[in-house]
């Protein structure tokens, strides 16, 4: 039931502040309303709430909270919030919530953020909640999941607007003024024949400027950048990126229209992809949430750290190899760190730029020798000015004959290693089909270790006439 009298004094305040933060005060009072199942309040605090708000009022909100909120909230409560949340967040949420509550909520969705709400759940929590949509949803909803994890399928929408191209601009027009279930936006429409096979398209613009005895198929664009359904979604993002696409249309094997996919879905892809390049760079996992629980981390992580447990083994042993020279020259000892750092820094520098741009499909076999050539230089460039840099700091600090020309030739080397290293093994491994982002790290690691140590240490050795 409604309690009227407590939203009367509910005092006003605003979900974000000035900054765009969530502001602790709003939560407090949301979680006040849940606890007393205000629902009057509930509905004057976070009725009108866009729906990428909502999402951040569900994630602020302590676990037990989230789902109460919606169950309270009814049909005013936008589903669509549930894809601004992370995919931990929306399966706990997803687990509360009857299947009836979650299918009368996806019923009202476009397909492709229905489709998004229920990828994650089991198989037969997918069934028993289909069950419970009209046949046409159903279908719909049911084939989106059908199509594989990261592709286009999975990101289209169903709701389109397709015509025969025997119909006039009026036809078109007068359909769409008198049809009530279009898409809520879009800004084009499709030409199809009698099997449904993509002919072209028809942006919006140029069929409101056309006149109405016109026939569509003389205003289409035919050469229309097209999909498949089965595509992977960051080939799909290259080409918005690519042709400023506001909207491609969806094909099957039989280049039959069955979905379209907008600039807003694509924006949430590049994203996605983006933040996983990120994560994978600092041994993170793409799938590891600021919601995910300790256990589910600490696995997430071990892997990244065991395999950097092994490249600092592998250096250790190159320095336990000089463990002589070490002893009678403790300077030595001072700045093997120093060398192993400065390394390791330009290697992932480097990494860094090769990944985004293999990713990117910037960097390509037609301009890879330049580019490497160009990183070669820019190591052996950076080399020789921390070479006096560090040469001349050596020198006033320790006072040993030498000892600044054996590290400004240690970090020439290493910085010259680090830099090749940094980006020849991101193309190795995208030629043995592995993920660079995910096993760069490692290997440039251990490079940039073992050039640095045995560099360092074997030039002291040897210019010093140690044993």
């Amino acid at each position: 039931m409604d309690n009227e009298p407590d939203s009367a004094v509910m005092p006003e305040v605003t979900l974000r502040d000035e900054r765009g933060e969530i502001r602790p005060e709003f939560v407090e009072h949301i979680t006040t309303a849940i606890e007393a199942s205000d629902v009057a309040a509930l509905r004057a605090l976070a009725g009108d709430l866009h729906e990428a708000d909502m999402g951040a009022l569900l994630e602020a909100l302590d676990a037990e909270h989230r789902p109460r909120l919606i169950e309270l909230m009814g049909s005013d409560f936008d589903f669509t919030a549930l894809t601004q949340v992370d995919d931990t967040v929306r399966e706990d949420i997803l687990d509360e919530l009857p299947s009836e509550t979650v299918a009368e909520g996806v019923r009202e969705l476009d397909s492709d953020d229905a489709v998004e709400i229920l990828q994650d759940l089991p198989k037969e929590d997918q069934a028993e909640i289909l069950e419970q949509l009209p046949a046409t949803e159903r279908v719909a909803i049911a084939r989106g999941l059908d199509y594989p994890e990261d592709s286009a399928g999975r990101r289209m929408q169903t709701e389109i607007i397709a015509v025969p191209p025997t119909w006039t601009v009026g036809q078109a027009i007068d359909y769409m003024r008198e049809t009530s279930d279009l898409p809520d936006r879009f800004f084009e429409i499709y030409v199809v024949d009698d099997a449904q096979r993509f002919l072209g398209a028809v942006p919006l613009d140029r069929l409101l400027r056309a006149k109405r005895p016109v026939a569509v198929s003389e205003l289409m664009d035919e050469d229309r950048h097209r999909v498949r359904a089965t595509d992977d979604q960051e080939k799909v993002a290259r080409l918005f990126e690519r042709y400023d696409l506001v909207a491609v249309p969806v094909v099957d094997a039989e280049d039959r229209l069955v979905g379209v996919i907008t600039h807003d879905d694509i924006v949430d892809v590049i994203e996605e992809e983006a933040e996983e390049d990120i994560k994978a760079l600092g041994g993170v996992s793409g799938e590891e949430e600021l919601s995910d629980t300790v256990a589910t981390i600490a696995k997430g992580r071990f892997l990244w750290l065991f395999a950097n447990l092994l490249t600092a083994l592998a250096a250790s042993w190159v320095i336990s190899r000089f463990e002589g020279s070490i002893e009678k020259m403790v300077s030595l000892a001072v700045l093997m760190p120093i060398v192993a750092s400065m390394g390791g820094n330009a290697g992932t520098q480097t990494m860094t730029v090769a990944v985004r741009a293999l990713a990117t499909r910037d960097l390509s076999p037609a301009n890879v020798a330049r580019v490497v050539r160009r990183e070669l230089l820019v190591g052996l460039l950076n080399g020789i000015c921390f070479a006096v840099i560090l040469g001349a700091i050596a020198a006033a600090w320790f006072q040993v004959a030498g000892l600044s020309m054996v590290i400004g030739l240690a970090m020439v080397c290493v910085l010259t290693a680090a830099a090749l290293g940094g980006i020849v093994i991101p193309l190795i491994l995208v030629r043995l089909g592995a993920d660079p982002a995910v096993s760069s790290g490692p290997f440039v690691t251990t490079i940039t270790d073992v050039v640095g140590f045995f560099s360092f240490l074997s030039i002291a050795t040897l210019w010093f006439g140690l044993k």
